[in-house]
């Protein structure tokens, strides 16, 4: 599993475009706990790609094996924080200026893409 020294970034595209990207982080084995913190490209990005990208954050397989998530989200993206709410349980949301924080349960033997 991947330790919070080596954090890995998922990248959404269109094209050749960049359109949405997340670094992920997860914590030592007796914590268990992800950090993510979602970022998307200036100007327009078609609808569904920032839900794709929580999506894939989702089912990285030391996300799966998480208990919990942090996840950092600009204000204002509500297709991101909605879908992290639809993949995890107990979602808390809070602002942090320009940013909103959600802490969320990472519900265990969930299928992929469901």
């Amino acid at each position: 599993m991947a330790s919070s020294d080596s954090p890995r970034r998922i990248e959404v595209k269109d094209g050749d475009r960049t359109v949405a990207a997340a670094e992920v982080a997860v914590s030592g084995p007796d914590d268990r706990t992800t950090r993510t913190s979602l970022h998307a490209a200036s100007g327009h990005i078609a609808l569904g790609c920032r839900a794709s990208l929580v999506d894939a954050v989702m089912e990285l397989p030391e996300v799966q094996a998480s208990a919990r998530l942090e996840a950092a989200v600009p204000a204002g993206d509500a297709e991101s924080i909605q879908r992290l709410r639809e993949r995890t349980t107990d979602a808390v949301t809070r602002p942090a200026g320009s940013t909103v924080l959600l802490d969320a349960n990472v519900p265990s033997g969930r299928q992929p893409g469901a």
